[in-house]
Parts: C-alpha cells; sequence; structure tokens
C-alpha cells in the first residue's frame, strides 16, 4: 500500500539527523569487518604495497600489533595473507604443509598475544606458495588438477588448524574440497573450526594488487578461468554455494564484492547461512585513486560501499579499509 501527496511526505523523516538514524534500515559497526593482512618474513619489517596504498607487508611481530589494534577498534577477525620468499617456492607448494611456515607462525603469535579476543581467518590455496603462481597443483599440460590438489588443500588446512586457526578459508575453488577438508577437521580433533567457504569466487579483473601483495603476481603463468568461476555466471554461483553448504561450510563468501552484489543478494535469499563478500584490493585501489585525484572523498565512498554489502545481504565484509572505518565509525 502507498500514501498520496501530502498525506505522505516521505521527506519527513529525512529532515533531520536524528530522524535518519532513526528510520535507517542498515547499520553498519566494526563487527561487520574483517582486516585481510599481509604477512611477510624477518623482524620489524613493515613493506609498502604500491599497487595497494595505505597498506603494507609486515613481519609477524608487526602482525601481532595490528592484531591487538583490532581487538581495540572492535574488528572481530583479521584475516591472514603470507609472502612466502621466492626461494621456499615449488611446483608442488610444499612449504603450505610447513608447521613453521609464515603463516603458521603468524597464526601463534596472535594467540599468543590476544587468545580469543580475536578471531584468525587463514587462506587455503597454494598460490602463495608455488613457482607457477596457480592455486593448485599443474600437470604437464598447464592445468591445475583437482583430486590431487585437494589432497594437499587438507594437509594444509590441518596444518593452520593445528596451530590455531580459528576459521579455514579455501579460496581455491577445486571442487569437492569442502567435503574433504570438514572430514580431516573432524579426524585430528578441531570439530569447532569454522569454514568459511570462498564459494563463488569469479575470475576477475580486480585481483591485481593482491597479488602484487602475496608475490604470485610476477609468477602466474597462464589464467585462473579453468577453475574460478566465469563474470557472465549467476545462476551457477547458486550451485557452488549449494554444494559447498551442503559439505560443510559454515559460511559462505562471494569475491569479488562490489561487481557482484546481485549473487550476494541471491544467496542471501536462496540459503539460510551467513554470507561474506570481500571488498578485493582492485576496488580498494579505485578508491585510493579517487581519493588521490580529488575526484571523490575516501570516508563517503568507502562507507557508501560496505553499507551496499550489508544492504544487499552481507553479514560482513573483508575489506583492506577495516581499521580506518572502523575508526570512523567509533568516532
Amino acid at each position: 500500500m502507498t500514501g498520496h501527496y501530502p498525506n505522505t511526505r516521505l521527506r519527513r523523516t529525512r529532515a533531520h539527523g536524528w530522524s535518519r538514524a532513526l528510520h535507517r534500515e542498515t547499520v553498519l559497526t566494526p563487527a561487520d569487518l574483517i582486516w585481510p593482512l599481509f604477512v611477510t618474513s624477518g623482524e620489524g619489517v613493515e613493506e609498502p604495497i604500491t599497487t595497494l596504498p595505505g597498506v603494507s607487508r609486515w613481519s609477524v611481530d608487526g602482525i601481532v600489533a595490528r592484531a591487538k589494534e583490532a581487538v581495540d577498534l572492535g574488528i572481530p577477525v583479521v584475516a591472514l595473507f603470507p609472502n612466502t620468499p621466492r626461494e621456499l617456492r615449488s611446483d608442488d607448494g610444499a612449504e603450505a604443509h610447513n608447521p613453521d611456515n609464515l603463516m603458521c607462525r603468524a597464526i601463534r603469535a596472535i594467540k599468543d598475544a590476544c587468545g580469543n579476543d580475536i578471531g584468525v581467518l587463514t587462506d587455503v590455496a597454494l598460490d602463495p606458495y608455488t613457482s607457477h603462481g596457480q592455486d593448485g597443483l599443474v600437470d604437464e599440460t598447464g592445468y591445475v588438477v583437482n583430486d590431487e590438489t585437494v589432497a594437499v588443500l587438507v594437509d594444509q588446512a590441518v596444518n593452520q588448524a593445528n596451530a590455531g586457526a580459528d576459521i579455514i578459508a579455501p579460496s581455491d575453488m577445486m571442487d569437492g574440497r569442502i567435503h574433504a577438508i570438514r572430514r580431516a577437521l573432524e579426524m585430528n580433533a578441531h570439530p569447532n573450526v569454522q569454514i568459511m567457504s570462498y564459494a563463488a569466487k569469479y575470475a576477475s579483473a580486480f585481483y591485481g594488487p593482491f597479488r602484487d601483495a602475496v608475490g604470485s603476481g610476477g609468477l602466474l603463468k597462464g589464467d585462473k578461468k579453468a577453475y574460478q568461476m566465469d563474470p557472465a555466471n549467476a545462476d551457477e554461483a547458486l550451485r557452488e554455494v549449494a554444494l559447498d553448504i551442503a559439505e560443510g561450510a559454515d559460511s559462505v563468501m562471494v569475491k569479488p564484492g562490489l561487481a557482484y552484489l546481485d549473487i550476494v543478494y541471491r544467496v542471501k535469499q536462496r540459503f539460510d547461512v551467513p554470507v561474506f563478500a570481500y571488498q578485493v584490493s582492485g576496488e580498494y585501489a579505485m578508491i585510493e585513486a579517487a581519493q588521490a585525484a580529488g575526484i571523490g572523498d575516501r570516508d563517503a565512498l568507502v562507507l557508501e560501499k560496505l553499507i551496499a554489502f550489508k544492504r544487499a545481504g552481507a553479514s560482513g565484509v573483508l575489506t583492506y579499509h577495516a581499521a580506518h572505518v572502523a575508526r570512523l565509525l567509533n568516532g
């Protein structure tokens, strides 16, 4: 039912700030944010990432400081991504299984410093560990093989869980990996470790700065279109999500976020599970470029985009702006 002017004036509730706050349908808080962080080797190291202005790689001690900062800001989860030294990368990504690799050292250090005051989400995929930059094992033709890769991902996930990871986030897009990882977590005494599946991850042009951040960009041979989703497909995303839920995912992710708000909305409408969106590196870099060029206000752009994710149905958002946004929201 709709009213008629002048009995109904929709501008009445917009006239004052207190009224706009009272009638606001979508609310963004620091608890809606996940902060992606990049881990590098060394001690006391901060390496600014040129393609991600304002974002750095941090050595483990710096990562711990960022985790403490997240706790103070009310950010509930940090997401870790390692920049593995080139000499430790190999065709089979064996460093992913090393219990003393960068990822595992960072997990243990955060948990030692912060305990359960913050959650630690860890990426499961081989691209930070392979010499060819692909997310899985590659056969002689250059094709990323599925089942052999899944077996390696299972070992990687258990390795991270053993180090103290709270949420395992497989980003590889191999078929069947959620079931295999869930079963392995149960068999290895990790029944409460969550799985946040990158269920609908697209072969996007927005990932470039991220690949620079983890050191795989210059190594990547070929593309990832044989396992990441075609940007033209939407119904297929629902099939991917349905499979991952059936296999044991506790939550699902749509990546990238902004260009796929329709997917976030459809997943939320169809499935009764938490849905997360990733505001990816290319999206972040565009906001920073707009700010630098004087054609957009960073704060307004970031808040509007994050509200869009929440309005579409996202339970939370992974964003490199997390700390900045939390400060804004905390006043």
